[in-house]
């Protein structure tokens, strides 16, 4: 047994059981990572796949059992060199964040900027993902730390922290007819094409919500995955606006006017993520505590590290 096979098992997982992808993410042959497969399939005694001809197409009952322990093996075989890497260089390094827009552009320059001072020597990397695609950097180790309102709080793998509440906004071009005194209701926006959020993004889920509760279908004429896209098309007339209130600058924004709406959705919370039992550089704690004091390192490795 050793590190190649069990590096060619996760990602055999990984990769929904496609060897050429495998082989590709590991820069090896496809001959050589079904030999590795079967090697140590005939070192445990045991199959580890559901084969039909040459393919794989499920894990078998051992192999589910096994799986597991590859990846505390490989996450742990990681810890020890970010553990030296620690005791020999305090502060530098690399810290990776994979985050959405949203929070890239409204939440976390001041953060970023405060980092930087503090730790020239570590080399900071954004991420600017999707929800899935952060959860997936940080289930893979591609990541150190992922920020994000969606998907990052529900899964197993991943320990989730909140980091803020946020409302949504609505926003039209000034002048517009919803651009007048009295309360707003979820009935006015349904009668104007309304430009909004992808699925999945920015809380996309709450509008959805507050619209299907009042029995409303909107008309969602265009979907973005960037709050400044979305401002852009409603300054030029396309429809009415919902973005998240901290993307909303009245300096720059000055033809746009935002109306008091926080009444018509649900708090979203965005949340701090990290995986489950790895082992993060001091500096990497230091930036969550910048993003949450209160979130010290020592009330982290409660929840974070797995116990002896």
């Amino acid at each position: 047994m050793n590190f190649q096979q069990l590096r060619i098992i996760r990602e055999t997982v990984r990769r929904r059981f496609n060897l050429t992808e495998v082989a590709n993410a590991l820069a090896t042959s496809q001959s050589g990572v079904s030999k590795h497969i079967k090697d140590l399939e005939d070192e445990l005694g045991v199959e580890l796949f559901v084969r039909r001809g040459k393919r794989l197409l499920d894990l078998t009952e051992p192999g589910r059992e096994i799986v597991g322990f590859v990846e505390r093996i490989l996450t742990d075989a990681g810890n020890i060199k970010r553990i030296a890497d620690q005791l020999s260089k305090a502060d530098e390094g690399q810290l990776t964040i994979a985050t959405t827009h949203m929070q890239a552009r409204y939440a976390l320059p001041p953060i970023i900027a405060g980092f930087r001072r503090a730790f020239p020597n570590v080399h900071l990397v954004l991420h600017q993902s999707s929800p899935a695609e952060i959860v997936a950097m940080l289930q893979e180790g591609r990541a150190d730390i992922g920020i994000a309102t969606e998907a990052v709080a529900s899964n197993p793998e991943l320990v989730a922290f909140p980091y803020y509440s946020w409302r949504h906004a609505v926003i039209t071009p000034k002048g517009h007819p919803l651009d007048r005194p009295g309360r707003l209701e979820l009935a006015d926006l349904a009668q104007y094409p309304i430009v909004t959020y992808h699925h999945g993004f920015t809380g996309r889920p709450a509008i959805d919500r507050a619209f299907e509760k009042a029995d409303l279908k909107p008309d969602i004429v265009m979907e973005a995955i960037d709050a400044d896209v979305i401002k852009a098309y409603v300054e030029l007339g396309l429809g009415v606006g919902i973005i998240a209130a901290q993307a909303i600058d009245p300096l720059r924004d000055n033809g746009l006017a935002a109306l008091p709406s926080a009444h018509l959705f649900e708090e979203n919370t965005s949340h701090i993520a990290l995986r489950r039992g790895r082992f993060l550089r001091g500096f990497a704690y230091r930036f969550i505590e910048a993003c949450r004091p209160d979130l010290t390192e020592s009330a982290i490795k409660k929840q974070f590290l797995p116990e002896d």
